[in-house]
């Protein structure tokens, strides 16, 4: 039998060697071994002959190693993790509950759209495989990887708006998990380019309205209210949007053509000059010829319906 990184393996307390910690086996005192590390029991001190049931990885010098510690996801499996680090040649450390990170490599990511690559604190749903040394890895679940866990959207879902998370994006649109509550692990959506205010990153999470549930219990969602409701709705839909950008400035303003307008946020363009001649006149933002700036300076500076 062989020891093998990310999985859970009961094996039995051979012999404690200190300052090390204990060596586990098969059984069979002549087969493979693999030390339980004293900083690794979580608290417990198996006895020699216990069989316990511990965790396999790799530690920083690439020794095999156990531990009592309870992972997030083992081999073959699918988990929910979230970003602990990034190294710009390597990719990103995820977080897998044994106190180490799991690497999930800068090559599953377009390199053209780094605006959609994640942020340190985002949640990756993400299934755990080998490298081809054996070692624990990292790749983005795919559709097939959500089929055993998913339910199917009830129809009560329609125009209820639903927290979830990005698990793949493409050109006119994300996939998503939307979240399902006491009811299961969540549904698989999809938004359109069009009906997002801003861009969306892998692992962001939102919160989105439901526009269908579609006969195969997957949903069509939208970030945008409902309708337009007036200046005031389309003035907190600028205000973010201008707020997620870099600098908190944005390449659009009353200048800007109806076309373009229409395509980056769904407004006619005397719908946009309403709602951005509200957020100029309480002083939230400001115009230098093209661009539009964010000038305010606390959140209480979201605009708010007259009363």
């Amino acid at each position: 039998m062989n020891l093998i990184a990310g999985t859970m393996t009961k094996l039995r307390v051979r012999r404690e060697v200190s300052p090390n910690g204990w060596f586990l086996g098969f059984g069979a005192e002549d087969g493979p071994e693999v030390l339980l590390p004293y900083g690794e029991s979580n608290g417990a001190t198996p006895s020699v002959g216990d069989e316990i049931e511990v965790f396999i990885f790799h530690d920083d010098k690439e020794r095999i190693t156990a531990t009592l510690r309870k992972p997030l996801l083992v081999l073959g499996e699918m988990a929910r993790l979230t970003v602990a680090d990034f190294h710009p040649r390597f990719g990103y450390f995820l977080e897998i509950g044994i106190g180490r990170q799991l690497l999930l490599p800068l090559k599953q990511f377009p390199v053209e759209r780094r605006e959609v690559w994640p942020q340190k604190g985002d949640e990756l749903h993400v299934v755990m495989k080998h490298d081809k040394e054996g070692r624990m890895l990292a790749r983005l679940a795919k559709i097939d990887d959500f089929e055993s866990v998913i339910i199917r959207a009830p129809s009560t879902w329609n125009n209820e708006w639903k927290e979830g998370w990005v698990t793949d994006v493409f050109r006119d649109g994300v996939f998503t998990l939307v979240d399902g509550g006491v009811i299961g692990y969540g549904a698989l959506g999809y938004i359109h380019q069009s009906l997002m205010i801003h861009p969306l990153r892998v692992g962001q999470k939102f919160n989105a309205r439901v526009t269908q549930v579609r006969e195969d219990g997957r949903v069509n969602l939208s970030i945008r209210a409902a309708k337009e409701t007036g200046r005031f709705d389309d003035a907190d839909m600028l205000l973010a949007f201008i707020k997620e950008r870099p600098g908190k400035s944005m390449p659009y303003s009353d200048q800007t053509s109806a076309e373009d307008i229409k395509r980056r946020f769904g407004l006619s363009k005397s719908a946009f000059k309403r709602a951005l001649g509200k957020l100029m006149k309480d002083g939230i933002v400001t115009q230098e010829g093209n661009w539009t700036r964010f000038v305010g300076d606390t959140e209480d500076d979201k605009p708010q319906s007259d009363v």
